[in-house]
């Protein structure tokens, strides 16, 4: 049964109500209605907590997606939790500082693939330090260069935004896609756009801030040779 997502429309939601419609064979609590990012394209699953109308509180670990077009989302509670039933309805609250934390770096790595305007093979979201991996032939890489590149990007204050578009038209513009190991998501009919105000457009189911002053300075950390072309960039909040 699909999930209503609406950290699609708003990062920023921190809670909501919501009614158990699904109990799966794995354990997993569906919601007709979340707040609950859910692990794909390298951000993490929310953590966080589901509280009952009498007070109960079932610790959520992560949020999964249950099938291929991204569309309903298990909360995985911890071991031990208190059961629930079909119909019950909850207040469903992520970890909102380690959310936060993860959309100001979600926002860095677009400006990243920005500023390193190459294909993207990997790519990881942390709360402190994430990265991507590229596809570089033999070339220099400065840390030093890339980090000031990154934050006088950060200096401009440039607006983040989100639209959608229609399978159709992503598969007309296929240069929208940076990511060659993961793909946007298409059967559903329609696309998540994300588009960093004159600097980045790409597909991007994740979260993100609203202006990227919010991301406040990154340092990239180590850049990895992982093979002939591929080269691992480590990105840190300072």
């Amino acid at each position: 049964m699909p999930t209503e997502c609406l950290f699609r429309e708003d990062s920023y939601l921190k809670r909501c109500d919501a009614r158990v419609v699904v109990l799966t064979d794995q354990g997993g609590i569906v919601l007709d209605r979340t707040v609950f990012y859910a692990t794909s394209g390298g951000q993490p699953g929310d953590t966080g907590v589901l509280i009952t109308k009498d007070g109960a509180r079932i610790p959520i670990e992560t949020a999964i997606y249950t099938d291929g077009v991204k569309s309903e989302i298990a909360h995985v509670a911890a071991a031990g939790s208190p059961a629930l039933k079909v119909g019950d309805v909850v207040s469903a609250e992520i970890d909102w500082d380690r959310r936060y934390a993860r959309m100001r770096m979600h926002t860095a790595l677009h400006l990243l693939s920005a500023a390193l305007p190459y294909a993207v093979t990997g790519g990881s979201v942390g709360e402190a330090e994430s990265r991507l991996d590229f596809d570089i032939p033999e070339a220099g890489l400065e840390k030093d260069d890339i980090t000031a590149k990154v934050n006088a990007m950060i200096g401009g204050n440039a607006a983040v935004s989100s639209r959608w578009i229609s399978d159709a038209e992503l598969e007309a513009n296929p240069g929208l896609v940076k990511t060659m190991s993961v793909k946007p998501p298409i059967g559903t009919g329609r696309v998540r756009l994300i588009e960093i105000a004159g600097l980045d457009l790409q597909p991007c189911g994740g979260t993100h801030v609203k202006n990227i002053a919010e991301i406040g300075a990154v340092r990239v950390t180590q850049i990895e040779k992982k093979g002939k072309q591929n080269r691992r960039v480590r990105l840190a909040l300072v």
